[in-house]
């Protein structure tokens, strides 16, 4: 027999030793949650799209994690989301009955440096990953003309309640922009369901709020008269085109109402920095964490969970009236949504950088 044979005599000697360990060696326990409460922080205020979203998946985890603990939503708003997920990133513990659920506003202040953001996405560990659409929208008198002429409102002041330029806003403030519109923010408020109720409020004449607010939200007040949708951000299809947000298939996106306007489709810098953000805030908005340092057998548990939630029979049919029509992943296809939400190419990073500071005179380092 050739050098690398083995005895009969030490197979059972090897398989008796691997007996031996197997019996030695104390089984993983099973993750069990039963009595227990986990605490999903949400670092925005109540009423906005990550909020609608969390409140809708809650009561779904909770019969899908085993023993069936409360699920809590948590609001931590302040410092446009970085006050909960500075939180999280310091004080959750590892023992998963705390998760964080983030969007686009927390992950922009990441990528963009900004001096308030204490945390790094690498250190945690995504469980659930949620693409999102945008909806923009005006009063019904604005909306008429848009309707009529889109120019024709180029001379109007806008106001809009923001949450800060290196938020998810940058989205709709650059769009804005580059479309000619005349946008004055205001900045500060820790939420969209805030920026949406200074418009029902006649303090805010254009606002966007996310899918999941906008069909809980703004619907009404579009059924009402009360509002006018103008566009929506749009969707990527398979080959990273911007296509129609299949949630809102009958309204135009926004490269599609750029090119209207301007005859010509969109191109240079600027709109390369948009879509990066556009990708990075959108398709890969809302992610669910456990902190560092959680167990494998956790994280397992929360992703076998969270695909047990999307695989319900019944999830299309709910998630469609509260969430829209859009991917959830789990698994590896919720880690290449964490990559494209956490890494943006350097160049749109460092033009978005000058754009804010020009335009609104935020520095970052």
């Amino acid at each position: 027999m050739g050098q690398y044979s083995i005895s009969a005599k030490s197979v059972l000697c090897l398989a008796a030793g691997a007996l031996a360990l197997s019996v030695a060696a104390p089984a993983k326990a099973e993750v069990n949650f039963e009595g227990k409460t986990i605490e999903w922080i949400i670092p925005f205020k109540e009423g906005g799209g990550s909020d609608k979203w969390s409140r809708f998946y809650a009561p779904l985890l909770r019969e899908a994690l085993p023993g069936k603990p409360a699920v809590v939503v948590k609001n931590m708003p302040g410092a446009g989301s970085t006050k909960g997920a500075n939180w999280f990133a310091e004080r959750a513990k590892p023992d998963g009955l705390t998760i964080l659920g983030t969007s686009g506003s927390t992950q922009f202040p990441f990528l963009l440096g900004d001096r308030r953001v204490k945390f790094d996405y690498a250190d945690w560990n995504i469980v659930l990953a949620s693409a999102t659409g945008g909806v923009a929208y005006l009063p019904a008198d604005l909306g008429a003309k848009w309707k009529k002429d889109k120019k024709s409102i180029l001379g109007v002041n806008f106001i809009y309640g923001s949450q800060g330029a290196t938020r998810l806003d940058l989205v709709p403030l650059l769009a804005w922009e580059m479309l000619g519109l005349k946008v004055d923010p205001v900045f500060g408020i820790k939420g969209r369901g805030a920026g949406r109720l200074m418009f029902e409020r006649g303090e805010a004449n254009i606002d966007y709020q996310t899918s999941s607010a906008y069909l809980s939200k703004v619907v009404p007040l579009v059924e009402e008269g009360k509002a006018v949708p103008i566009m929506s951000w749009g969707a990527l299809d398979d080959d990273g085109n911007i296509v129609r947000d299949p949630t809102f298939p009958d309204l135009p996106t926004f490269k599609e109402v750029y090119t209207e306007m301007m005859g010509k489709e969109p191109s240079g810098e600027a709109w390369d920095a948009w879509k990066a953000f556009f990708i990075a805030g959108f398709p890969a908005q809302k992610m669910v964490f456990l902190p560092k340092g959680a167990s494998q057998e956790l994280i397992d548990t929360y992703s076998k969970a969270f695909k047990a939630v999307t695989q319900r029979p019944d999830f299309p049919k709910i998630s469609k009236k509260r969430l829209g029509i859009y991917p959830q992943a789990t698994g590896a296809k919720a880690a290449t949504f964490k990559t494209l939400g956490t890494k943006v190419n350097p160049k749109a990073i460092a033009w978005i950088k000058g754009w804010l500071k020009s335009r609104y005179g935020v520095s970052l380092k």
